[in-house]
């Protein structure tokens, strides 16, 4: 099957990255279809290396990665770096996987604003309920069944379903590049890094419990 019929099939994305290497890459994420209003720009300057350097200068990585670790920074590298206008900006995605406080979080106006949105919250109570229920790590496809579900329950679309999502699991509200930080977060939780990562389970449980 080509890959024009596979993405009509599935609702799949394809994003075409360029990962440094002689050849470029096509990686399809299977996220919703409207999940990102954000531009996707045309060429990837970053690679794996780039993501190990920025993680060993903040703190997040000490010495050699792993195999696991440079794998994981290989898709980091390939999901973020589109996203990226420049290395400070990769560095700020990266920084919502491995920093999180719900309390601090919450405590920003323009999480308040997101917050107190139509029907934000019960958006909240399902996700929770959903990640709770299931288990298993939040991959890209239990990502897209989720948000599904939610829309399909409650007739939600655009920022008034997707904002709380990204607020409590990515720890900020915007745009697509979001859904990318947060399709991170479980593979990094189960990795050795030096500042351990919350999952996306636990960061909506606190997030949860901050709001109450």
């Amino acid at each position: 099957m080509r890959l024009g019929e596979e993405k009509e099939r599935t609702g799949l994305k394809s994003h075409h990255y360029d990962t440094g290497g002689p050849r470029s890459t096509t990686i399809l994420l299977m996220l919703p279809a409207d999940h990102s209003d954000a531009p996707v720009a045309a060429v990837n300057p970053f690679t794996a290396a780039d993501v190990v350097a920025i993680l060993r200068e903040r703190g997040w990585l000490v010495g050699e990665p792993s195999l696991e670790q440079h794998g994981w920074c290989e898709r980091a590298a390939s999901m973020l770096g589109g996203h990226a206008a420049d290395r400070v900006a990769l560095a700020d995605l990266l920084g919502l996987v491995f920093q999180y406080d719900a309390r601090e979080i919450i405590s920003r106006v323009e999480s308040h604003v997101v917050i107190s949105r139509y029907a934000a919250r019960d958006v909240l109570r399902r996700v929770a309920l959903l990640l709770l229920l299931d288990g298993t790590p939040l991959t890209s496809e239990r990502f897209k069944e989720i948000v599904t579900a939610l829309k399909d329950g409650m007739e939600l679309r655009g920022r008034e379903l997707f904002h709380p999502i990204r607020l409590a699991l990515a720890g900020r509200a915007g745009e697509g590049e979001l859904d990318r930080v947060i399709l991170l977060l479980d593979e990094a939780a189960g990795l050795s890094f030096a500042v351990p990562v919350k999952s996306a389970r636990e960061r909506v449980l606190e997030f949860c419990s901050a709001l109450d």
